[in-house]
């Protein structure tokens, strides 16, 4: 079975706590805070796997979710980072955002990339000693990992790509020009997912060949089997448009060349516009029973009809036989000559700019602060709900830290302006208390 497009869950670990500890040994004068910090959480990163073509092994798992880091503890211990979630896509993979579309990032050029960062493990009491405050009771929380639903979508990674009607030949070519082994038979619809194979041009030089599925008319719409893999071809540098030029299927080879023209420019215009070769196949059909490759217009009318359509956009016309081998290192060649002057395999940019996660990422800035039924002052935000993780209610230095750290970030001027007075009831996250002005 053939998967390119898929959805997936993907979750980084969250970041271990930092420890409240304090040293107490025998013998030991000076003890204090000693509360290690907690471990990172683990990444979720995606890795080329060269010898895959599919995303088949995503069918029947569609949730990743990496380690979360380990808690510090007592005499300053740090707790273990989690590890990494490795995911293996093949290579011309794009991670998309499932709910906007936008591209995180093209699987073509690298060989890993970090979707989602685990979380940054919390600090312990040692961090938050300080000449006036020996005791602190408190410590950071970890951060959070994180975590979104992503797109991946197959696009292979070809410099030609070839286009045509059922039973064309496309399989055949393929076949003929490389090691590449396709399914091959006698009705249509014989090919039901895309095939590459590596065309040998001499030495250490080729370019890679694409056979994508045939196409019927009304592809661009969704019909037939053409469509879902017409993305295959939208990286290809340039097009081989195979056409049965003998007419063994009762088609007529301009018909052919005028109804794959025209879904490709409904399916994209950009792609249509690419440059094309037509490789006019079955040409040996045409021989009648002679050992030589015949002169094509002036044997068959359909041929000349072929001539004249492909001429109109500045396609070349080559024949050849798949099937008998005949012609196909002028085809070959031709196609070396038309790669040397184009621009390389298409790949797409990231269209999410790169943020690291941090302290700095949650900002007071962002704390927002509305009226409840009751008329109380409830107030959120991400900056504030990682400040009432960290903070131990229970104790009085604890309690002084955390009041410090509201009014050095505005929010008790914010909670002012919304008029909030004395005796008013403010709650953050679970903690309730008495506005004091």
């Amino acid at each position: 079975m053939f998967i390119d497009k898929i959805k997936i869950y993907v979750k980084a670990g969250d970041g271990g706590n930092g420890a409240v500890s304090f040293r107490r040994e025998k013998y030991v004068a000076k003890g204090g805070p000693d509360g290690g910090d907690g471990g990172n959480g683990g990444n979720i990163v995606f890795r080329i796997d060269e010898g895959s073509n599919t995303l088949l092994a995503f069918r029947y798992k569609r949730k990743f979710v990496a380690e979360n880091g380990g808690d510090g503890a007592g005499s300053k211990f740090h707790g273990k980072n989690g590890e990494d979630v490795i995911i293996s896509v093949p290579r011309g993979t794009l991670i998309r955002e499932s709910d906007s579309g936008r591209i995180i990032i093209d699987m073509s050029d690298v060989d890993e990339y970090t979707v989602c960062r685990g979380g940054r493990g919390g600090w312990g009491n040692k961090h938050f000693a300080t000449p006036t405050r020996q005791i602190p009771r408190f410590a950071k929380s970890g951060l959070p990992g994180e975590e979104r639903e992503i797109t991946l979508e197959l696009k292979m990674i070809a410099d030609v790509g070839l286009t045509g009607l059922p039973s064309a030949g496309k399989s055949s070519l393929l076949a003929a020009m490389s090691a590449a082994r396709p399914k091959i038979a006698e009705y249509h619809f014989t090919t039901l997912e895309p095939s590459l194979g590596v065309v040998n041009t001499g030495g250490e030089s080729g370019f890679v060949m694409a056979d994508i599925p045939g196409l019927i008319e009304g592809a661009a719409e969704g019909v037939g089997l053409g469509h879902d893999f017409l993305r295959h071809i939208e990286r290809c540098r340039m097009l081989v448009q195979v056409v049965d030029v003998s007419g063994s299927e009762g088609r007529s080879p301009a018909d052919d060349l005028r109804v794959i023209s025209d879904e490709l420019m409904r399916f994209s215009p950009e792609l249509a516009a690419r440059p094309r070769i037509i490789a006019a196949n079955k040409a040996d059909l045409l021989a009648s029973g002679t050992d030589e490759f015949p002169e094509i217009p002036s044997v068959y009318e359909g041929a000349a009809e072929l001539e004249k359509e492909a001429a109109k956009n500045g396609y070349p016309v080559i024949y050849i036989s798949a099937a008998q081998k005949m012609n196909l290192d002028v085809l070959k060649n031709e196609i070396a000559r038309m790669l040397a002057s184009l621009p390389p395999v298409l790949t797409y940019e990231s269209e999410i700019p790169d943020e690291n996660v941090s302290d700095e990422s949650c900002a007071p800035e962002d704390v927002t602060i509305r009226r409840g039924d009751d008329g109380s002052f409830i107030c959120e935000g991400d900056w504030l709900k990682l400040l009432v993780g960290r903070v131990n209610f229970d104790d009085r230095e604890s309690l002084m830290y955390f009041e410090k750290s509201l009014s050095k970030a505005g929010i008790i001027d914010k909670l002012r302006a919304r008029g909030c007075s004395e005796g008013d009831t403010v709650s953050m996250y679970g903690i309730e208390f008495d506005f004091i002005d």
